[in-house]
């Protein structure tokens, strides 16, 4: 999948991933580009464990957001502390 895709994909997800950290976040157009590192990150990781391609844009998404949760989640504790 193209970088394009990837930042498509990665400020969808952080609009979501935004919603789901719940004020947990540093706003809406930081956040978009986290998420957009954090999809980037998710597919790294998933390529790690050996998951790749997995179901196209569904599978995509799927590893965009773990990627950008787990990066948004990661950034509020070091900031929180």
């Amino acid at each position: 999948m193209s970088i394009f895709w990837f930042i498509i994909i990665g400020v969808v997800v952080g609009f979501w991933a935004e919603k789901m950290m719940k004020g947990g976040g540093f706003g809406l157009m930081s956040n978009l580009l986290l998420s957009v590192i954090g999809s980037v990150m998710g597919a790294w990781l998933f390529s790690l464990i050996g998951i790749e391609g997995i179901g196209g844009v569904a599978g995509s998404i799927v590893m965009a957001f773990v990627g950008a949760v787990l990066l948004l989640w990661i950034i509020s504790k070091i900031n929180n502390e």
